[in-house]
């Protein structure tokens, strides 16, 4: 079966552009950490069994896709920081390699995302990721213990309630009750942006080793087979 599912993996890259190589401090480790580790492996187990399916290669450090365009804060759409509070760059990014990097990486991306929306077959957009087991130091929630898996709609912004809990069960039935619905993530720019134009929900999977990634993959792909499932019968 293939679900009617606009699916986003933003950050599971982990490429710095050549010309910015020499400017960043970051080691390949500190740029994995920093991304969503995992998500390659998985969301590939979903793939195959949604309509559309978009992702990227460029590292969350360099451009984070789940910001506003305009957002340059520490955190913001090019960091000057990762979320363990290390720097990122040995010389401040200029306005003009700051607008290189949006053209290039940040607009494709979200326009992507509109495009896809306009498929009337649509129901829903999953924006993917991977979170840590403790929330790092920049985040909503520093040393807290995280659950397996977060669902996010805004509080029920951008996605109906029912549909909403009915992830939720969908996803407590394959993963166990260590699933939270809005905490400690209620949806990013992703799902703040996009949900004007299709209802959409974040989901973050825990990257603690309770089970091997691929694994983690299979019993998302169930959950959400599941939950069409659900939903086609009202």
């Amino acid at each position: 079966m293939v679900m009617p599912l606009l699916i986003s993996v933003p950050h599971a890259g982990s490429q710095v552009p050549e010309t910015f190589r020499s400017n960043c401090l970051l080691s390949d480790d500190d740029i994995r950490s920093d991304g969503d580790e995992g998500a390659e492996a998985i969301y590939s187990e979903i793939k195959d069994h949604v309509r559309c399916f978009e992702t990227t290669d460029i590292a969350r450090a360099v451009v984070d896709l789940n910001r506003k365009s305009d957002d340059f804060s520490k955190d913001g759409v090019i960091k000057t920081h990762t979320c363990w509070d290390v720097p990122i760059w040995s010389e401040p990014i200029s306005d003009l390699q700051k607008t290189m990097l949006l053209e290039r990486h940040y607009f494709p991306y979200h326009e992507k995302l509109k495009n896809h929306a306009k498929d009337t077959s649509l129901i829903l957009g999953i924006d993917c990721h991977t979170m840590v087991a403790e929330g790092p130091p920049i985040g909503p929630d520093p040393q807290s213990l995280r659950p397996h898996i977060n669902l996010g709609n805004l509080d029920h912004q951008s996605c109906p309630e029912h549909w909403a809990q009915f992830m939720y069960g969908c996803f407590v039935e394959e993963f166990g009750t260590k699933v939270t619905l809005n905490h400690p993530f209620k949806g990013g720019w992703i799902t703040q942006y996009h949900h004007q134009l299709l209802p959409w929900i974040q989901l973050e999977i825990s990257r603690a080793p309770f089970l091997p990634d691929r694994e983690k993959g299979r019993k998302v792909l169930a959950a959400l087979q599941r939950w069409v499932k659900k939903v086609d019968s009202g």
